[in-house]
C-alpha cells in the first residue's frame, strides 16, 4: 500500500487547522500517560498503523508501561494493569470512537462526571475527537509507519 497524497501539501490550510485544534490539548488536565494511550485505543479501533506505531511509542516515553501498551486492546481482560480511571477512559474512547453503535452511554458518561468532572470529562471526550480526526487523515491517506529492521544479537 502506497500513502495517497501528503495532506500538508494537498490542503495545507486545513491541515494547519488541524494543527491548531490539536495543540489545544497542551491545557487539557489530563495524565500524559492517560493522553497517549487514548490516541492509542482509539488507533487501534480504527486501524491507523501510522497512529498506533507513533502512540505506542509515545505512550512509553510518558511512562506507560510495555505491559500497558501491550494490553490496550484487551484491557476488560488485563486485571489490574490499569488503573480504575484508566479503564473509565478507555471505555469513553471506544463509546466516542464507535459513536453509530451508541454513542457515550448514560453510564458511562455518569461514571466519568463523578470520577472526573465536567471540564475533565470533556477533555477525554475533545482529545478521543481530536485523534480520530487524525485516524482518518492518516487511514484514508494511507500515511505508513516506518519499518524498522529486525535487531542482531
Amino acid at each position: 500500500m502506497k500513502q495517497r497524497f501528503k495532506t500538508g501539501v494537498v490542503v495545507p490550510g486545513a491541515y494547519k487547522a488541524m494543527i491548531a485544534f490539536d495543540a489545544t490539548q497542551a491545557a487539557f488536565d489530563i495524565d500524559p500517560i492517560d493522553k497517549e494511550l487514548i490516541k492509542l485505543r482509539a488507533s487501534q479501533i480504527n486501524g491507523c498503523g501510522y497512529c498506533v506505531d507513533s502512540h505506542a511509542r509515545d505512550a512509553i516515553k510518558a511512562g506507560a508501561t510495555v505491559q500497558q501498551v501491550i494490553l490496550t486492546s484487551a484491557w476488560r481482560e488485563s486485571g489490574e494493569v490499569f488503573t480504575e480511571a484508566q479503564r473509565l477512559i478507555f471505555a469513553i474512547v471506544e463509546e466516542v470512537t464507535l459513536i453509530a453503535h451508541a454513542g457515550l452511554t448514560e453510564p458511562t458518561y455518569e461514571k466519568a462526571i463523578a470520577l472526573f468532572g465536567q471540564e475533565k470529562t470533556a477533555q477525554i471526550i475533545m482529545a478521543t475527537v481530536i485523534i480520530n480526526a487524525w485516524n482518518r487523515i492518516g487511514v484514508s491517506s494511507h500515511l505508513q509507519p516506518a519499518v524498522e529492521t529486525p535487531a542482531t544479537v
